[in-house]
């Protein structure tokens, strides 16, 4: 397996979240009302594994190494390409949750906001996918040895690792920080309670 490979599988895994979008698409566009479990489910698939997990290792492992070798032209401006779309799918993603947050507080015109949204990362990520792996991922494997693909694929395995713990770190320092910031409202309220002119 060389580090393309890995990157295609996952294309894969988000490949199968697109019928989902597209089917949300249709249900919104039929009247239906927003699905907050699922928008929030999409909003977390895609800013972890799509952006941070996939998106991570093409940024960080595969156009870092890439930045440093003699590409073509073609290769540069595809590399360019690519690394704008992933901000565009990042900004689509961050519309995505506001679009939801507006639903909740009972923001009409937000529903067709969502389902743009949705249609446009729907459009976006098969797109994406096909342009790297038709034209880009296969091909820059010729830039690298067979020593710094297997450096690349390791890289590439020890950044998920880190991916996971960086997660669960994440989940408990907001944990903590919630709990000292209901700690705080409570020392707050007791005293306020207990000052003389309460």
């Amino acid at each position: 397996m060389v580090a393309a490979d890995l990157l295609v599988k996952e294309h894969r895994l988000i490949e199968r979240m697109i019928p989902i979008l597209t089917k949300e698409t249709f249900r919104l566009h039929e009247g239906g009302e927003a699905n907050a479990e699922l928008i929030v489910s999409v909003v977390g698939f895609f800013r972890t594994y799509a952006d941070r997990c996939h998106h991570g290792k093409e940024e960080d492992i595969l156009f870092r190494a890439l930045a440093s070798k003699p590409l073509s032209d073609e290769h540069r401006r595809t590399m360019d390409q690519l690394t704008e779309e992933h901000v565009v799918a990042r900004k689509l993603v961050g519309r995505l949750m506001l679009d939801q947050d507006r639903c909740v507080k009972g923001d009409k015109a937000a529903l067709a906001a969502m389902r743009q949204d949705i249609q446009e990362l729907a459009d976006l990520y098969p797109r994406h996918m096909g342009l790297e792996e038709k034209h880009f991922f296969i091909p820059c494997m010729d830039y690298f040895s067979a020593v710094e693909q297997a450096g690349m694929l390791r890289a590439f395995t020890e950044f998920d690792a880190k991916i996971v713990h960086e997660r669960y770190v994440t989940m408990i320092e907001d944990l903590e920080a919630a709990g000292k910031a209901k700690a705080l409202k409570g020392r707050t309220r007791n005293r306020a309670r207990r000052s003389p002119g309460a």
